[in-house]
């Protein structure tokens, strides 16, 4: 279609809706310009940490499923979407924890991860079987983006032998094993490629590296000095490997990590350290970079106030120092107390969802994030980490559906790779986010998400016909039909719907 300029008049009602004209409802205008572009949405994904490698040995009809969930844009036969159409999947190259003999300093097992690379330094590439099941079943279900991203570097390889480290803020690997590691990230990358058809577009060699990963699963500190080295050795093998893989950094555990001192200054002020060329740490000039800077959204999420402020400085920092540089949101799940919000218990119910929701659109809409990642695809945690939720049997089990795994479809199914995010003008209102993008093929996607209890109608000022799906209490991401946008669009209290025009 052709480039559009629709207006919208939201009414909101303060009492129960009985038609566009009650006195009662209040009227804003809201405006959306498809004209005025801002940044370009690459992907919307989801990790297959830590369950994939135990899901993807269970019987092909539940695995089968769990993978339509994630990365299906087919129809049900009722007309319900089969799943939510991701288009990105991060594969955890795995450090080796669960190789190792003795105390790993990881209690659950699930935690824990094969490694390619063997003792000997051999490679058995028969590892990670569940988990190369899942890269395939995305393949198939037509992912369009892949990220090898690594935790710790190979036990062998770390001056512990462990996947987790002994000391707070430098890294694990050992000093003189920055070219083997770099060695085994391209063997993988290639083997990968060789044995099950997938080039990952990404490597990600470090991971939260502002935290001393002492414990609790594999994970390693790095210095910023340290990220830029391992860059440079990354980028010139992949260079002469002959491959187009790019390497992602920094995946901060925190987003003010990317513009300020936060807990170490060896380890903040990411965006400023990699990316300015004045930096002693630059990279931007390397072989195979991205030009991108990823980030975790974790701990900044308390209320919508902090939200703003943290994404806002996000967006001003890259402005500041490379105004083209692209930020990706790589990694989420619900974690600290937001205003008594924590991420203990699953919540397979509306709460959460709407939470995220919001989170994903301030991520998209202030921070200008290009990408946006949950954390666990598949949880078998009492925690609000999952998209999928499973019981936690390597054998196979019961398979439970959350209304986040659909909320997020509000945003991954209908914006697709190469789409624009447009310009949204409203009145504020705390419970009404509205926003909207076109895809390459100039169709009009709106997501609105509505966190009152009371519905909210809203009138499109625009001839044409539009497709609405809806996630609610009552709904998982449903069609509820085609709708006349000379018509109000009425919004359910608590939910999120997609107008796709």
């Amino acid at each position: 279609m052709k480039s559009l300029t629709l207006i919208l008049f939201l009414f909101l009602a303060g009492c129960q809706l009985k038609n566009n004209t009650d006195d009662n409802i209040k009227m804003s205008d809201v405006r959306i310009n498809t004209k005025v572009e801002f940044q370009t949405i690459h992907n919307f994904g989801a990790s297959d940490a830590w369950s994939c490698q135990h899901v993807g040995n269970w019987p092909d009809e539940q695995k089968n499923k769990i993978a339509d969930l994630l990365f299906s844009l087919q129809e049900k036969e009722d007309g319900l979407p089969a799943g939510i159409g991701l288009s990105c999947w991060r594969f955890n190259i795995g450090g080796g924890s669960a190789d190792q003999e003795g105390d790993t300093k990881i209690s659950d097992p699930w935690r824990e991860a094969e490694c390619f690379l063997q003792k000997d330094g051999t490679y058995d590439w028969n590892k990670q079987k569940g988990q190369r099941w899942f890269l395939h079943a995305a393949k198939n279900r037509g992912i369009e983006y892949f990220i090898g991203f690594v935790n710790s570097p190979p036990v062998w390889l770390t001056k512990n032998k462990r996947a987790n480290s002994d000391e707070g803020n430098s890294t694990n690997l050992k000093a003189g094993n920055f070219d083997q590691y770099s060695k085994f990230l391209i063997d993988v990358t290639q083997n990968i490629q060789k044995n099950e058809g997938v080039l990952f577009n990404y490597l990600s060699p470090v991971n939260e590296p502002q935290w001393g990963w002492e414990n609790g699963q594999e994970g390693s500190p790095w210095t910023n000095s340290e990220i830029s080295r391992i860059c440079q050795i990354i980028g010139n093998d992949l260079k002469k490997a002959g491959l187009s893989t790019k390497i992602e950094i920094s995946e901060a555990g925190q987003l003010n990590h990317l513009y300020a001192k936060a807990n170490d200054v060896e380890r903040g002020f990411q965006i400023k350290e990699f990316f300015s060329p004045e930096s002693e740490n630059y990279v931007g000039n390397l072989p195979n970079m991205a030009h991108k800077i990823a980030g975790h959204s974790y701990f900044t999420t308390t209320n919508d106030s902090v939200l703003k402020a943290v994404r806002s400085k996000v967006r001003r920092e890259i402005e500041k120092v490379d105004p083209q540089l692209e930020f990706w949101m790589s990694e989420f799940c619900v974690l600290g107390d937001n205003n008594g919000f924590t991420g203990n218990g699953r919540d397979l119910g509306m709460e959460t969802a709407l939470f995220v929701a919001n989170v994903i659109h301030s991520d998209l809409t202030i921070a200008n994030a290009s990408a946006w990642h949950w954390w666990l695809a598949v949880s078998p945690y009492d925690f609000k980490d999952g998209l999928v939720y499973i019981d936690k049997n390597e054998t196979g089990g019961n398979i439970y559906e959350s209304k986040l795994l659909w909320a997020l479809g509000n945003y991954s199914r209908f914006i697709r790779p190469g789409a624009k995010r447009v310009s949204v003008k409203s009145a504020k209102n705390l419970n009404l986010k509205i926003s909207a993008y076109k895809n390459t093929d100039n169709q009009v996607v709106v997501v609105c998400i509505n966190r009152g209890e009371e519905a909210a109608s809203i009138q499109f000022d625009l001839a044409g016909e539009a497709k609405i799906y809806e996630t609610s209490e009552e709904q998982n991401l449903s069609l509820m039909g085609k709708h006349n946008l000379n018509k109000a669009v009425l919004l359910s209290g608590r939910s999120i719907t997609t107008l796709v025009i």
